[in-house]
């Protein structure tokens, strides 16, 4: 049996069909609809040098600036020519990486400096008794196969009267330093003392630590650095400035609350060392900004001066405008 359907509908109820179907077709568009994609990709592994931009994004302040930020590793290439072909539009390189694109005419640019200093440095076991860049004499140096790292050491020792002809260089790319120096296979390597460095006090390794940037000034430049490329800069500022407040908050935060950063990070990245991050990130809050007024901070003298190393030794054919490798205009 059919139920008959009363024909004469309230009104009341007329008009609230009406707003609802007006509620509904007015319904403002998400959140994220709105937000303008933007792709970061990393120098490496995720570390706690990328710190600040787990915590801009955890903390909403990319979305604040309108951004969903994707954070991505290097698949193929390396970020310096991922950010250069438009495939991300931020990056993580190094002064180093930037100065070998800009004398190749690649026009990527450093945009702020993530660490006021090189935290890198050479280390050794203690009972090798490696003190001095004297002391590589006669040594097994293990790296990555660089040809800066020979140049490198070979400044070191030339500084200090040392011959360089007797130091063994032996590439063993990513193996692991303690492990290569406990077994014998290699005396001393080039380390960053924010991570291996840490690790080997929660391992218990006592190491002797060569500081690189306070051994020769010229080797204190600016590594990591985050990049972008000319043709963001010319045609969408607006994007590195709305980028860059939001990273700028990031690392700023790190630096006054390492501890709930470092927690940011491990939800991110819940594979790594979750003591290692803690520890490193204690670390880095003091070296993030440094001696500086402002986090990001880069300085004509430092691009200037290792510009002019890497000249003077063969790495680049030309010397680069160091002006245009870097900009403070989105830190200032």
């Amino acid at each position: 049996m059919k139920k008959t359907v009363n024909k004469l509908i309230p009104l009341f109820l007329i008009m609230a069909m009406i707003f609802a179907i007006t509620a509904c077709s007015n319904k403002p568009k998400s959140q994220s609809e709105d937000l303008k994609k933007v792709t970061v990709v990393l120098d490496w592994t995720p570390n706690t040098n990328h710190t600040g931009l787990y915590v801009a994004n955890e903390k909403g302040y990319f979305k604040d600036q309108g951004l969903e930020v994707e954070i991505i590793q290097p698949s193929e290439g390396t970020s310096d020519t991922i950010v250069a072909s438009g495939k991300a539009q931020f990056g993580i390189s190094y002064q180093e990486s930037v100065t070998y694109a800009r004398a190749a005419d690649v026009p990527i640019v450093s945009i702020a400096a993530v660490i006021q200093h090189n935290t890198s440095g050479f280390a050794s076991l203690k009972e090798k008794n490696i003190l001095t860049p004297k002391d590589f004499e006669g040594k097994v140096y293990g790296g990555w196969g660089s040809e800066v790292e020979e140049a490198t050491i070979k400044y070191l020792m030339d500084q200090v009267g040392a011959d360089f002809s007797k130091v063994k260089i032996m590439t063993i790319g990513d193996a692991d330093f303690f492990q290569a120096s406990a077994s014998g296979q290699i005396d001393f390597a080039w380390i960053f003392e924010g991570w291996a460095g840490i690790e080997a006090k929660l391992k218990g390794i006592e190491l002797n630590y060569i500081d690189l940037g306070k051994e020769a000034p010229v080797f204190d430049y600016y590594t990591p650095v985050i990049i972008t490329n000319e043709t963001v800069l010319k045609d969408n500022k607006d994007l590195v400035e709305a980028f860059m407040k939001a990273v700028k908050k990031g690392y700023e935060y790190a630096i006054e609350n390492p501890e709930d950063a470092a927690d940011i990070f491990i939800k991110a990245v819940p594979e790594v060392n979750q003591e290692l991050v803690k520890e490193s990130q204690k670390f880095l809050a003091e070296k993030y900004r440094a001696d500086v007024a402002l986090w990001g901070l880069q300085n004509t003298e430092v691009w200037q001066r290792y510009t002019d190393w890497m000249y003077e030794n063969g790495f680049i054919d030309k010397k680069i405008g160091v002006t245009k490798a870097y900009t403070n205009e989105f830190i200032d």
